[in-house]
């Protein structure tokens, strides 16, 4: 606790180049929550609830059944939007129908009329329903910052869906209510400081008699007797006195609640955490009670709910803290005095009166101002509340917390009013916003969610941290057995930059961290070798035809560039795509791969070509042979005839598709919940446990679902998918659903497991997917792998500029695709980790087109150089010698990647094993694919254009 205050209290301090330490900590990188634990939502907006909202709850049959059909039809169309779909079956209802007969409300008075026409409706419906969604996003944002989350993440994704991570978050069940509530918009009468300061002032001298006497200062008394006597003996001392005394040594302080004493906060317990809002010893006026430092609000809460207090403060005196800090730092809050003067508690008038809200500007004041417009019902209640309150101030309240409170001068009547405050521009506009946020209520559901532990994102940490350590220690070892010492250590600094330059851009960048990107930042490593691979190699080469080192090592670099260009430029269409299309954690990897290709270009063309240049030139360089003994003669002057036997590669790439084909007609995917839609619950439990016998005791849990049960990881955790009432929304159905899976499995428990037990420590994760939300992950996949295959065979086509060479190049990717998939219908099932069709999956394969891509331009870079060369030489005997030459550079890179993977596979972790299984077979059927089907194609195609050619000859010559 001393350390929290003590960083809290330096927040603002400069300590690093400049920055503060807060701006350090906002400069971290951000752990996602497979990694920390904590809270992953996906919330949309109930654009049908709006519609509703606006059309004043219509009545209208055609028009309720015209929204329940856009709401059935949306499940099949979430791309479609909600308007057009409901607009689309209103028309279907009725042909003739009018739009304005529906929308011609008293709030929409002012934009649509009963002549308006349907075009112009839908506009309007448009802009409110987008008006209502920013609304909403607004009160979400807002309701997040007070959740007191540490680094949380909150962004509109389209379609009215707003996502929202929550790292380290441990009451799942509050964050529900939190985000799914609509907002609670409140208009409040309020006291001025001089009517309630006496109150205070007893307030304070009660809670010193409590602590003196050892009572608690949280709870209520137990004996009422001694409470009675303590408060008596609090009212007899002089209460104002009292107020002054502790006024005048709070003038002396600062509002750091740290610096107060150990005797002033005996003295003035209340005042030691609240400072009463005064100057010079007078009080001021206003609805201000005092100021309290952020971390001192939970206390002042605490003091003034005590029994004993209460018993001092007027009946409808009740307190509301403002929304935002008063100071630069945001440390210091406002407490507010309201009246509650309704017997239920409810405010006088509430925000579903207000039917606009805008930000203006005054000619006559630099500051901005808030226009506001009520229906009739709230525009009598506001001139009530306003004739009542001439010279006092009005609190407007949202979820709790004061936004503004204006002082009334007059009484307004009509319902419009201008609200000012010295409000800036973007003040003003929150304000608008949130007074809007209250006339038009728009739901927000939970579509996805994902919830991890804090053991498991810790054990993902270890995990992720154990593979890349391993994978990292590998590959500088290799490059050093292989290409020699120093050129072996230059490779390894370069690989250190890489890694240091792309966690310094990620972390610039505010890029959340995950597992998959983790596994993003390893496989990086493994392809940053590429690079230098292919640089060392043709600087073998060039010294194997005679040159000396320097001149090898320009002639190295510069024959070089063009393969490396296009093999970076192919795998970075892949990670733009992924970041495209992918959500949450595969768009991590996407991101971390595509900034890695970056790193990895600059450190290997520049950084690496600087130290071997710069040894070169000493006068004192020794000749570097770039091998060892090891690596002298290892796939050196290889004579394979690659396409002597591309005929039977075809067939056994034929029977590999039958197979496959044959597959998922029959055995068909394991489609985890990301493209089925459903919940995920992974269960650990004290002993070994057969997922059989779970499934009997799940058999008739879920009314007709029967649950899927994997083992995951150790033979003591399973992970539990059902579809039970995924349809339905709401936080009762995430607890049904955990109270059925504790009843069922009660007998697998340690004795004297409770429920609540069970949710917190034997549940490690869960997740659900709705159906609307996985109809779009599934198509965002597809058009994921078709654009990154066809935006991959574009830059070939512009690159290589013959059809052969795209054609080979489609074909291999597509090839890879369907053997890869084939694979995973296969074995689901069989094998100990999960092998389901998911994003990671998508993201998986999408990796391995990048590679095998990656392979294959580089077979076709050096087809081309010798085409150039030998023009004249037969194109399968060209073909063999580029594949051959190319042996020593392909059997590096795959060794390197495949030994990052491995190390991934094993010390990974189990969420990720399915991932990296995926990308190994499919390195393996990349390579296999880019010597057999590829580079076989462009002999194909260059055959056929041959045979075109004197076809078209022989024509000529008859003619």
């Amino acid at each position: 606790m001393k350390e929290f205050n003590y960083l809290d209290s330096i927040a603002s301090e400069k300590v690093w180049l400049g920055y503060t330490l807060k701006e350090c900590r906002e400069k971290e990188i951000n752990l996602g929550l497979d990694l920390k634990g904590g809270m992953n939502v996906t919330l949309e907006v109930s654009v049908s609830d709006i519609i509703r909202s606006l059309s004043d709850f219509n009545t209208n049959p055609n028009f309720n059944r015209a929204l329940a059909l856009a709401t059935e039809r949306q499940k099949t169309n979430s791309q479609v939007s909600y308007i057009d779909l409901f607009v689309q079956a209103y028309t279907e209802l009725d042909p003739q129908a009018k739009l304005a007969t529906i929308f011609s409300t008293f709030e929409l008075k002012d934009k649509i009329l009963l002549t308006t026409s349907n075009a112009e409706v839908i506009k309007v419906l448009r802009t409110e329903v987008e008006g209502a969604i920013a609304n909403s996003f607004n009160v979400l944002r807002q309701r997040i910052d007070r959740f007191g989350v540490v680094q949380p993440n909150i962004q509109k994704l389209g379609n009215g869906r707003i996502l929202i991570e929550l790292p380290g978050i441990k009451e799942p069940e509050r964050v529900r209510k939190l985000l799914q509530g609509s907002a609670n918009l409140e208009f409040w009468e309020t006291y001025d400081l001089n009517e309630i300061i006496n109150n205070i002032g007893e307030a304070n001298k009660v809670l010193a008699t409590l602590q003196r006497t050892g009572s608690a200062t949280t709870t209520a008394v137990k004996d009422s007797t001694v409470a009675t006597t303590e408060v008596k003996k609090a009212k007899s001392i002089s209460n104002v006195d009292s107020l002054k005394a502790a006024l005048s040594k709070k003038s002396a302080t600062t509002t750091d609640s740290t610096k107060v004493s150990d005797k002033s906060r005996k003295e003035n317990p209340l005042f030691a955490v609240l400072q009463i809002n005064a100057q010079g010893g007078q009080v001021s006026r206003g609805p201000v009670v005092g100021l309290s430092q952020s971390r001192d609000t939970a206390q002042v809460n605490a003091y003034l709910a005590t029994k004993q207090v209460k018993e001092l403060l007027p009946r409808d005196l009740g307190f509301r803290w403002g929304v935002k800090a008063i100071d630069k730092k945001g440390e210091i809050f406002q407490l507010y005095a309201i009246k509650i003067t309704n017997r239920d508690g409810r405010a006088p008038l509430a925000g579903d009166v207000i039917t606009d809200a805008r930000a203006d500007f005054s000619q006559t004041s630099a500051y901005a101002n808030v226009s506001m417009s009520m229906n009739a019902e709230g525009s009598k209640t506001w001139a009530r509340m306003t004739k009542d309150n001439i010279g006092k101030s009005i609190a407007i309240v949202l979820d709790g917390y004061v936004y503004s409170a204006p002082t009334v001068n007059a009484e307004i009547a009509g319902g419009s009013s201008q609200i000012t405050g010295n409000f800036t521009v973007e003040e003003a506009k929150d304000l608008a916003n949130t007074l809007k946020s209250g006339k038009m209520p728009a739901p927000a559901r939970i579509v996805q969610e994902d919830i991890v532990g804090p053991s498991l994102g810790q054990a993902a940490i270890n995990n992720g941290m154990w593979s890349f350590i391993i994978a990292f220690l590998l590959v500088l070892v290799y490059m050093v057995l292989y290409y020699g010492l120093i050129p072996g250590l230059i490779a390894d600094i370069a690989l250190f930059a890489n890694v240091f330059f792309l966690i310094g851009i990620l972390a610039s960048f505010g890029s959340v961290l995950t597992l998959p990107g983790i596994a993003g930042i390893v496989l990086t490593m493994g392809m940053a070798v590429d690079a230098n691979v292919l640089i060392y190699e043709r600087i073998r080469e060039e010294m194997r035809h005679g040159k000396n080192m320097r001149a090898s090592i320009t002639e190295g670099f510069k024959h070089a560039l063009n393969a490396i260009i296009d093999s970076n430029v192919t795998t970075l269409i892949t990670g733009i795509v992924l970041v495209i299309f992918g959500q949450g954690p595969i768009k991590g990897f996407g991101v971390t791969l595509s900034f890695g290709i970056l790193t990895t270009f600059i450190t290997a063309v520049f950084l690496t070509r600087y130290m071997v240049e710069s040894y070169a030139s000493r006068e004192t360089a020794k000749e570097l042979p770039f091998h060892t003994k090891i690596s002298e003669h290892f796939l050196q002057n290889t004579h394979i005839d690659f396409m002597k036997i591309r005929k039977t590669m075809y067939i056994l790439s034929g029977i590999m598709f039958l197979i496959s084909f044959i597959s998922f007609g029959t055995r068909g995917f394991s489609l985890g919940i990301d493209f089925t839609g459903g919940r995920n619950y992974v269960v650990n439990f004290e002993k070994p446990v057969k997922t059989e016998d779970v499934k009997k005791l799940l058999k008739d849990a879920f009314e007709g679902d029967s649950p899927q049960v994997i083992t995951i990881g150790s033979d003591n955790q399973v992970r539990i998918s059902t579809k039970y009432k995924i349809q339905e929304n709401g936080t009762n159905v995430d607890n049904e659903i955990e109270s059925k899976l504790y009843t069922s499995l009660k007998p697998m428990l340690n004795n004297g497991t409770t429920e609540a037990q069970f949710i917190k420590e034997n549940i490690k994760s869960s997740s659900k997917v709705g159906p609307t939300i996985a109809d779009d992950i599934k198509r965002a996949a597809i058009w994921a792998v078709l654009f990154a295959i066809i935006g991959i065979g574009l830059y070939i086509m512009i690159r290589f500029r013959e059809w052969g060479y795209t054609l080979g190049a489609v074909v291999s990717l597509a090839h890879d695709v369907v053997i890869t998939m084939g694979l995973f219908s296969l074995f689901y099932g069989f094998l100990p980790f999960s092998m389901e069709i998911d994003q990671s999956f998508i993201a998986a394969i999408l990796t391995v087109l990048g590679y095998s891509i990656n392979d294959t331009v580089i077979n076709y870079d050096r087809i081309r150089e010798n085409v150039g060369l030998f023009p004249k030489r037969d194109r399968v005997t060209i073909i063999n010698d580029s594949v051959n030459q190319m042996l020593g550079r392909t059997f590096s890179t795959t060794f390197t990647v495949i030994i990052t993977l491995l190390a991934m596979f094993i010390f990974g972790g189990d969420s990720i094993r399915g991932f990296i299984f995926a990308m190994l077979f499919g390195i393996f059927i990349g390579t296999y694919s880019s010597v057999f089907i590829a580079s076989p194609i462009t002999v194909e195609m260059d055959k056929l254009v041959k045979r075109k050619k004197k076809k078209e000859e022989a024509l000529i010559i008859k003619k």
